[in-house]
């Protein structure tokens, strides 16, 4: 089995603690997002956990018990999203050099084959434009190429439940020209780009579509092979295999304004408000998951 940890939410930023208490007790319980009153218990024994795939724009506070996981036997790696936007795009992330240097050390400890750079989603409007974009990326390359192999790339999409003008939809000749420069950037770094569900064909461009929970990746750090098949959950031009994701929707504290995983920040506090590091469950009780 691979752990999905998560898509939904941030859990190495904001919920390491019950994470890490649930891999001492040995399971956690989930509840079908579509279906509360569906519940699965996961066992969470070493012996049944292939890989663990992690999902964060900040790991610093999972840092500490990165050596406890090890002790416990767990594989697993990091997909670090790690973009130039302030704090009026994400709202309540630390400063971006805060987070580059926990890139470098977290890059440091595992090795750069198991850190996946994400610069996603790109957001274009009257501020965010290209050469923003082109300037920023070039500067991450610089920083980043010795700490990482590869970057994936996405383009905002345009949720039902983002209501902001800070969000626009890109056309096709704007996301072939910034995929074709950041390409061309990438490349110089010795950083392959991949494409997260991007319905642009970009293989001109030398960019193929990325699988985030990636079989190759996966069988690599396990040192045996492991069944799988594609993950029929995920969105159209998804590359990955079949995972199980133990997050919960609307419970991240970034305050993203692209996020597709909270509804408000209420629902987010209120949720919140049912967390117990102790438990069995992320969100105890019946949460507002709002999809």
């Amino acid at each position: 089995m691979i752990l999905s940890a998560s898509r939904r939410t941030d859990i190495p930023a904001f919920y390491s603690e019950w994470f890490m208490n649930r891999l001492r007790t040995g399971y956690l319980l989930t509840r079908n997002p579509f279906n509360p009153a569906q519940i699965r218990r996961i066992d969470l024994s070493p012996k049944k956990i292939d890989c663990i795939v992690f999902w964060t724009k900040d790991p610093a506070p999972l840092l500490s018990a990165l050596d406890e996981i090890d002790e416990m036997g767990y594989r697993y790696y990091f997909q670090f999203t790690l973009t130039p936007y302030d704090r009026v795009i994400e709202r309540n992330l630390r400063p971006k050099e805060e987070l580059i240097e926990t890139f470098v050390a977290l890059s440091k400890r595992l090795g750069r084959n198991r850190l996946f750079w994400r610069y996603d989603p790109i957001i274009l409007n009257d501020s965010l434009t290209t050469d923003f974009h082109v300037r920023h990326f070039t500067e991450l390359c610089e920083r980043l190429c010795t700490y990482t192999n590869n970057v994936t790339i996405s383009f905002v999409d345009l949720y039902h439940k983002l209501k902001t003008p800070l969000i626009r939809e890109i056309a096709v000749d704007e996301i072939t020209e910034v995929s074709r420069t950041f390409s061309n950037i990438a490349g110089q770094h010795r950083i392959s780009v991949r494409a997260c569900c991007e319905q642009t064909d970009l293989s001109q461009y030398g960019i193929h579509p990325a699988s985030c929970i990636d079989h190759e990746v996966v069988e690599n750090l396990c040192g045996h092979p492991v069944i799988a098949k594609p993950d029929k959950n995920q969105r159209p031009g998804c590359g990955c295999i079949s995972s199980v994701d133990v997050g919960v929707y609307n419970t991240c504290k970034n305050g993203c304004v692209y996020c597709y995983a909270n509804y408000s920040l209420e629902s987010v506090e209120a949720n919140n408000a049912r967390h117990n590091p102790m438990g069995d469950f992320l969100i105890e009780s019946t949460c507002k998951e709002g999809v």
